[in-house]
């Protein structure tokens, strides 16, 4: 290359100068790798990391009721003791659930409008309200269902970031990077589960032995489980806006937004994903509830107790398993082998926990759950994998057909994808809303939640044959998606 034409290429494709402090970027190009090098890498793993830390505390912050509804009889709140507790800790818990689902749509479209850095403060600044609401309402024992209803749904804010977090990462990383990195996002923020399902009955078990196992006791733990992120939250929104960036071209595109919501994929994923991530996070709020109402003589046991039952275990697992379906489904060709294995796999894991309640096994239920979690993280990683992969090769198809620029293609692939991952991810946080809903439902019109189980069991199969129907077979594959086999992005 001669002198001229090199100094036109740098400034076609200028260097990039890392920055400590945060900024708006007005050139971001991290598919040239001078570039990516040259600041554009550390930078990117800057933003990831404290989107992970915010993100992580949503989590932590939307599954809290998880916990506090296990206490909230020994804390002496009526509605929560007797007959009545079992399907009102379930309401609780289910609430969240449900507005985290429906904040997940505008989260992934306020990215592009108001940029990560001043977003993602926001964001975590908005989980201080249902730890300091709850902190002061578990300490007045007359106050009613409807007010703690009104702080779960607060609460709800936390499922809202997950949203928001991987539509902005996915703009900071490389094509060839960007799955590992939005694998490293999402289990971050899975682990948030867990860590609050390990902490809390920890912190809560301090309490009483500060004060006895007594009312007063249990709303000292409480209170302090309340209270233990507001530190963190504070932490992760100065974090945001003196240190995070937000990218100027990240602009949403009002074409590739109505083409992905034109088209059936995105639902038939979305139903997909109702499948692995609602299973995930349904049973993750619903675990430590099912535990105590199936196993109420653990009780007696002063270490499960403390620990919660086990019943971080589910989520701990579930978290570290969702980058393995990713890798699996890189290695198998867009992940519909996966996706379909995992859907049948799961049926059976329902078979299971039946047979431990039948048998009254706590050991065997537990064991059973873990397995339906380890597939809920691997179908996780393995749908979410799928979204873009078919998005790419049916813009390659169209391509192809109308004759358009490859790069123009594969561009509004990309964006197509993304807005489909927001919808996905919410219609997935959806179902575990309805998955709480249908053993609630089940336990007070059918007296048990049997019948739940096994119409969850029946739709994991339905929805493998759905798998089946739109991405392996052969010939269906071929005429309407011909590279989906063999697509990578």
């Amino acid at each position: 290359m001669t002198a001229t034409a090199d100094a036109i290429v740098k400034t076609q494709v200028p260097d990039f100068e890392y920055q400590r402090r945060g900024r708006w970027l007005d050139h971001w190009n991290p598919e040239d790798e001078r570039f990516w090098e040259s600041g554009g890498k550390r930078t990117a793993w800057k933003n990831l990391a404290l989107s992970v830390f915010s993100e992580h505390l949503g989590f932590n912050v939307w599954v809290i009721w998880t916990i506090v509804v296990t206490n909230m009889g020994n804390a002496g709140f009526a509605f929560m003791q007797g007959e009545q507790a079992l399907n009102n800790a379930l309401l609780l818990t289910s609430v969240p659930v449900l507005v985290g689902a429906a904040l997940r749509v505008p989260y992934t479209f306020a990215i592009p409008k108001f940029g990560g850095r001043a977003f993602t403060a926001f964001s975590a600044s908005m989980l201080l309200f249902p730890c300091l609401g709850l902190a002061y309402f578990i300490n007045q024992p007359n106050t009613s269902m409807g007010v703690f209803l009104v702080l779960a749904a607060l609460a709800g804010f936390g499922g809202g970031n997950f949203s928001s977090s991987m539509a902005n990462i996915s703009f900071f990383f490389p094509e060839g990077k960007k799955g590992a990195a939005l694998g490293i996002n999402a289990a971050g923020g899975n682990l948030g589960v867990a860590v609050t399902q390990l902490a809390l009955p920890l912190v809560i078990a301090l309490g009483t032995t500060v004060v006895a196992k007594s009312p007063e006791g249990y709303r000292l733990g409480l209170t302090m489980a309340a209270l233990i992120w507001v530190p963190f939250i504070v932490l992760a929104a100065i974090g945001a806006l003196l240190f995070m960036d937000s990218i100027t071209s990240a602009k949403p595109d009002g074409q590739s937004y109505k083409l992905a919501m034109t088209n059936k994929h995105n639902w038939v994923m979305a139903f997909l994903y109702v499948g692995t991530f609602g299973s995930f996070i349904g049973f993750s709020f619903a675990f430590p509830t099912l535990i105590r109402a199936n196993f109420p003589e653990l009780e007696n046991v002063g270490i499960l107790v403390a620990l919660g039952n086990l019943a971080f275990l589910g989520a701990l697992v579930g978290s570290f398993t969702r980058p393995f379906g990713g890798w699996l489904a890189d290695r198998m060709g867009g992940g519909a082998k996966i996706t379909l294995g995992v859907f049948v796999s799961q049926a059976a894991g329902i078979g299971l926990i039946l047979i431990a309640l039948e048998l009254h096994s706590f050991p065997l239920y537990l064991a059973a759950f873990l397995i339906l979690f380890v597939l809920t993280g691997i179908g996780n990683g393995s749908t979410y994998r799928m979204i873009p992969t078919i998005f790419s090769a049916q813009s390659k198809k169209r391509a192809a057909e109308i004759g358009q620029d490859p790069a123009e293609a594969a561009a509004s692939a990309k964006r197509q994808a993304g807005a489909a991952l927001g919808v996905v991810g919410a219609v997935g946080a959806f179902g575990g809303f309805l998955l709480q809903q249908a053993l609630r439902l089940s336990n007070i019109h059918l007296g048990s939640m049997t019948p739940a189980f096994g119409a969850y069991a029946v739709l994991f199969l339905v929805m493998g044959g759905v798998t089946w129907w739109f991405y392996l077979r052969s010939e269906f594959a071929v005429q309407r998606i011909p590279s989906l086999a063999y697509a990578n992005v």
